[in-house]
């Protein structure tokens, strides 16, 4: 992860923390974006890693679009459609990382940090924290689709036609972060869940991850066929029959991944 320039890469044990750094206020630059797609299909691939904890630097989480840099990046035919497929794919990353994601949000999460936090697994959230959609005030979209997995009808109607914003504790009152801590005890925090995950069978949870995914858009008969499914082949793994052992053995598992 060394070639990373705008995202900070750290390892303690099996959890990675990827930090985004994109000063004054992490807006999702093209490089950003890249990024944080590079280093999460790698995570997804490292067998070391068993979760995640994506945060970032600053008092912001992130602004949402590089409106500054869009100029840039959007020249001539057909650029706008490879912008935007860069920046879908970003949130896809996050979503489909086979490893489960904890976001820690330190702050304001506009616009495209929104999607970033609906699109993990696991929300923690600051004090200091907001969600909002500020497309409204600069004529644009974007987000609130990835909101509808987090806010009601009236709430994300409300947000995206006023730019309202949502505050770290109404979250929390919400049910739609599971912590709202101090700024300092934000990352302790996010990081006990994430080390919680990882001492987890790694082939239970991310089989659990993708079960999830997929049965989210389905009916509830399809949903729970699919869910049997996938627990008849985890049951096969080499993780299970270890966690039955231990079980009935009274002591920790040791799990290989397999």
């Amino acid at each position: 992860m060394d070639d990373l320039t705008q995202l900070i890469y750290q390892l303690d044990g099996h959890v990675a923390t990827l930090t985004m750094n994109a000063p004054p206020v992490n807006a999702l630059t093209r490089t950003l974006n890249d990024e944080l797609t590079l280093a999460l299909d790698r995570i997804s691939e490292m067998d070391h890693v068993r979760a995640v904890v994506l945060t970032a630097a600053g008092k912001v989480f992130c602004a949402g679009a590089d409106l500054k840099g869009r100029a840039e990046n959007i020249k001539v035919a057909g650029d706008f459609s490879a912008h935007s497929r860069r920046t879908r794919e970003c949130f896809h990353a996050i979503r489909e990382c086979a490893k489960p994601v904890v976001v820690a949000v330190n702050g304001a999460a506009l616009g495209s940090g929104l999607a970033m936090v609906a699109s993990s697994d696991i929300i923690v959230v600051s004090e200091k924290a907001s969600l909002g959609l500020p497309e409204v005030d600069v004529g644009l979209l974007g987000g609130c689709r990835h909101a509808m997995r987090l806010f009601s009808h009236s709430r994300l109607r409300r947000m995206a036609l006023t730019g309202m914003r949502v505050g770290g504790e109404e979250l929390l009152r919400l049910g739609i972060a599971e912590l709202c801590t101090t700024p300092e005890e934000l990352l302790p925090r996010a990081m006990e869940i994430a080390q919680t995950i990882a001492s987890k069978s790694p082939v239970s949870t991310r089989m659990g991850k993708h079960t999830l995914n997929v049965i989210e858009d389905m009916s509830l008969r399809d949903g729970y066929r699919y869910e049997q499914d996938m627990t008849a082949q985890i049951g096969k793994t080499d993780d299970a029959k270890e966690a039955q052992r231990a079980f009935a053995e009274k002591r920790a598992p040791v799990f290989t991944g397999r």
